[in-house]
């Protein structure tokens, strides 16, 4: 016996138990890290912490002169704190356009098969147990990489044209995938693993970072709940679902997703506005105000709150 199936005879009574123990070393990093980790100022600014607030503030901006910006982060603040029911408040004409984006996201990310290939599909194309348990660690080594490729990409590039980007490569991909289960063939995990990566750059983290930014302060929290739960529930919806679509439909399943990618791509173009390096205290006049199709639900709730209609 060699010593390489030596070494595999005593680790296989242990392997469940290494496999769970390796799962904690990203949450013990995780910890350790959040222990690094500055609190931003809008969020020291809100619960009273002004001048940790506004030291923060300078060493993000990398300049004393941070006053007009602290003042906006305040002046927000204050509002906030008089908004007694956020998640009525959310209903507002002038917080619809957050709403809408922030929900309509969240289906497209989902609707686009960003789970229900890495979780179903490995298994339903009849991997043998070895097989899925690597193309796990596959598709989580790329989700790593990619979400570091987004990391730095987001704040260069823009928010719209790595979506944008991303909708273009997920169609082609999802594309080749449709095409190679119609040939039959098999073993499809690289192509897999391609189409997980570009939402892993894109759609994924930017369907949590796009509403983070354009909610204001007083209906944030409301926003992000309402974000979460889209999500939870469209994802429950998409595994429910799945494998009576994938039985049905077959490789056409993924034209179904792709025929999402491309709703995305046109909501992006026309209704997404870049947020890229605009402040959340300055989104109404630097953003909602300025968009071709938004700017009609702030200026006609001003008009209604001055008494013009």
């Amino acid at each position: 016996m060699s010593d390489s199936e030596a070494l595999l005879n005593r680790i296989h009574p242990w392997g469940w138990r290494l496999s769970l123990s390796v799962a904690g070393i990203p949450a013990v990093l995780f910890t350790l890290g959040a222990l690094f980790v500055t609190e931003t100022p809008n969020s020291l600014i809100e619960r009273g912490h002004l001048e940790e607030g506004k030291k923060v503030l300078k060493k993000i901006r990398g300049t004393e002169n941070v006053d007009p910006e602290f003042n906006e982060i305040l002046k927000a603040s204050h509002i906030a704190h008089r908004v007694k029911h956020p998640f009525r408040n959310l209903l507002l004409r002038r917080n619809r356009p957050q709403l809408v984006i922030a929900i309509l996201l969240q289906i497209f990310q989902q609707f686009a098969g960003i789970n229900a290939i890495v979780l179903v599909v490995f298994i339903t194309l009849g991997f043998k147990s070895d097989a899925s348990l690597y193309s796990a660690v596959i598709i989580g080594a790329v989700n790593v990489l990619s979400t570091l490729v987004s990391v730095y990409s987001v704040d260069r590039v823009g928010r719209r044209m790595l979506l944008l980007e991303a909708g273009v490569q997920m169609l082609l991909c999802q594309a080749i995938i449709a095409v190679i289960m119609g040939i039959k063939v098999t073993d499809q995990s690289d192509n897999l693993s391609h189409d997980w990566a570009i939402p892993t750059w894109s759609l994924g983290p930017l369907g949590w970072l796009i509403p983070s930014e354009t909610f204001p302060l007083e209906t944030r929290s409301a926003g992000q709940s309402v974000s979460v739960c889209v999500n939870l529930l469209f994802t429950f919806v998409i595994a429910q679902a799945f494998l009576s679509m994938l039985c049905h439909m077959k490789y056409g399943i993924f034209a179904f997703f792709s025929g999402w990618v491309v709703i995305m791509s046109i909501f992006v173009l026309l209704f997404l506005p870049e947020t890229k390096d605009v402040p959340i205290e300055e989104m109404t006049q630097r953003v909602w105000k300025q968009h071709w199709f938004w700017k009609r639900f702030i200026d006609d709730d001003e008009r209604t709150i001055n008494g013009d209609v």
